[in-house]
This record gives C-alpha cells, sequence and structure tokens, in this order.
C-alpha cells in the first residue's frame, strides 16, 4: 500500500516520503495515529499544498527535542530499592521505575523513552541509561541505585530498640 508521510519515522521515512509499507501496518498504526495518509491523487495534491506547514511543524517538534534533552542530559536519578548484603536487588528496575522516579524528581520521561537494551537493572550502582526522545535526539541520565531495607539494616534497627519487659 502506498502511503505519504505526515511525520518522520525513524527507519522508515522522512515528512513527504511516499513509501510501500503494509496494508496492516498502515491500517492499524499509520492511519489512526495520523503518521501517515493514503497515497492517492488528490491526497498528494492535499499533501503539497500543507508540505511547508508540515515541514515547519516537525523542525519545532525537533527543536523541542532538542531543548528536552539538554535539560535532562547529566540529570541524576536516584531510585531506593530493597537489596541484599552484596547488592542484587530483591525484585528488578525496569523502565517503568526509572521513568516514575525521573517524573518524580522533576524531568517528564516516559517508560517507552528509557532505553534498557540488556533488559532489567538487578544490581544496585551507578548506571548510565540512555532516553531516546525521537529518533534523531537522544540523552544520556546517571540513574542511582541504593540499597534499603537490606537485612543488616533490619538487625541493626532491631537492636537499636529498647526490649518491653
Amino acid at each position: 500500500m502506498e502511503v505519504i508521510l505526515l511525520e518522520k519515522m525513524g527507519k522508515v521515512g522522512d515528512v513527504g516520503d511516499q513509501i510501500t509499507v503494509k496494508a496492516g501496518y498502515a491500517r492499524n498504526y499509520l492511519f489512526p495515529f495520523s503518521k501517515a495518509i493514503p497515497a492517492t491523487k488528490e491526497n498528494i495534491a492535499t499533501f503539497e499544498a500543507r508540505r511547508g506547514e508540515l515541514l515547519k511543524k516537525a523542525a519545532e517538534k525537533l527543536e523541542g527535542e532538542q531543548k528536552r534533552a539538554a535539560l535532562l542530559s547529566g540529570a541524576v536519578v536516584t531510585i531506593e530499592a530493597n537489596a541484599s548484603d552484596e547488592g542484587k536487588l530483591y525484585g528488578s528496575v525496569g523502565t517503568r521505575e526509572i521513568a516514575k522516579a525521573a517524573s518524580d524528581a522533576g524531568h517528564v520521561i516516559d517508560k517507552s523513552e528509557v532505553e534498557l537494551p540488556e533488559g532489567a537493572l538487578q544490581q544496585t550502582g551507578e548506571y548510565e541509561i540512555t532516553i531516546h526522545l525521537s529518533p534523531e535526539v537522544s540523552t544520556e541520565i546517571k540513574l542511582v541505585i541504593s540499597s534499603t531495607g537490606s537485612a543488616a539494616d533490619a538487625v541493626a534497627e532491631s537492636s537499636d530498640e529498647p526490649e518491653a519487659e
């Protein structure tokens, strides 16, 4: 199926490109999310009339993402999680937890923008996390996972309390 892209789509194409995609991809994703229109004679003429407007909108979106990346660059996000004495987490820290912790710290990040190529994190420590804001714009934040509620902490807390007689 021939379509005209209304916005840049990563490896698929740029604004205004006429590409061939599978019909299901066009019907179920590109058309409902206004990312493309069918490449008919009428739509081609309409697109050519709106080309300048769409390119300007794409440039503004890219500029906004670059500003957002500059704000996020070098940000430090801390997550406290239950871990053993060796630093192994009871559970894991995934994209959802990272996005929530960043949002709590004042940085708006969606979980789909967080990239964890090796899967969820399962150890305490410091990590460099890549945030993909768009196909062209990405930045890195520093994630610190610290331990809470370890067995040693529980023993220390119980020994500090006076015993009731």
